[in-house]
């Protein structure tokens, strides 16, 4: 089943006609949102865009046709997933979902009333990791580097950081002078489904042989799971930042494990802020514009540029 498939079979009967008259490469969509009340957008190719007013706001009606689609017309099937406020569907697509939030005990219980979805296309861009991962090689150590890559959203932090687990996890990795990389052993902590997009508990991704991964798992919790259970060599994370995942790495550090991680920023300022360089031997800083996991340069936890 192609993108294409995947995603129109999951709207509405009016909606996915709708779509189908805008001429669209589905390999450069990366959103559709749906609001009760206002137009299809979607984001492609990193711009914003309409279906335009007439005929294109979306019902009450059509979001519930949507979602029944999507859950397959079992919402109580999905109700823990709802609980973290997005869905994994086939295809490794994820579908972020907002309305009324009941909460018990403090804690998310549901979402119902429905309100607005955003439909994330997923897509795998299989190399684009090739030109860094022999920077990342520590040839003195046999080893990798514990590795940070920063950008804002939608610049491919997560693409580029999939690519990464996946060669690490192969091998085969060539280094100047003709050195071939072995693979490792990888365990990733995906706590929003965005790396391995599992659907019904198998990666819809591939992130290589040697890969295993905690779906839907908090990252704290998570590295130390793996650690204790899957020996990892490299332990991998999506979006760090706050005081647990810096307590739960440097734990993993103390055990001698490789980290490859994201996270959200524009420069190593904006790392050193918040006390995330100290983790990582080579920090790699993303192109805002151009192709996404375009890398802008790599530098060493002071903050000087290697390559």
């Amino acid at each position: 089943m192609d993108k294409k498939e995947e995603i129109n079979r999951l709207l509405s009967l009016r909606l996915r006609r709708l779509l189908g008259e805008t001429k669209i490469d589905y390999e450069k969509l990366q959103e559709i949102r749906l609001r009760i009340g206002w137009p299809v957008m979607l984001i492609y190719n990193n711009r914003e865009q309409s279906l335009g007013q007439e005929g294109g706001f979306v019902t009450k009606n059509e979001l519930r046709e949507t979602m029944e689609y999507i859950c397959n017309y079992s919402m109580y099937a999905f109700e823990e997933e709802l609980k973290q406020g997005f869905l994994t569907i086939q295809g490794g697509h994820r579908v972020g979902v907002g309305g009324k939030v009941i909460v018990e005990k403090e804690k998310v219980k549901n979402i119902k009333y429905i309100s607005c979805l955003n439909i994330r296309l997923a897509h795998e861009v299989r190399d684009c990791a090739r030109g860094v991962m022999p920077e990342l090689w520590c040839n003195e150590e046999k080893r990798w580097y514990s590795t940070l890559v920063v950008s804002p959203p939608r610049c491919g932090k997560t693409t580029l950081l999939r690519d990464m687990i996946r060669a690490a996890s192969e091998g085969n990795i060539i280094k100047a002078g003709g050195q071939n990389i072995p693979g490792v052993n990888v365990g990733v902590v995906d706590e929003r489904s965005e790396l391995g997009a599992c659907y019904l508990g198998v990666p819809q991704n591939n992130l290589g042989r040697r890969t295993d991964i905690l779906d839907c798992c908090p990252k704290a919790e998570g590295i130390m799971m793996l650690i204790r259970s899957m020996s990892p060599t490299i332990v991998a994370v999506d979006e760090i930042g706050g005081q647990r995942d810096k307590e739960a790495l440097e734990q993993a550090v103390n055990c001698g494990c490789t980290i490859f991680a994201t996270a959200h920023g524009a420069c190593m300022e904006d790392i050193k802020r918040r006390g995330l360089e100290c983790f990582f031997e080579r920090i790699l800083i993303l192109e805002v514009a151009g192709e996404p996991g375009r890398v802008q340069g790599i530098y060493n936890r002071k903050g000087e540029r290697v390559c």
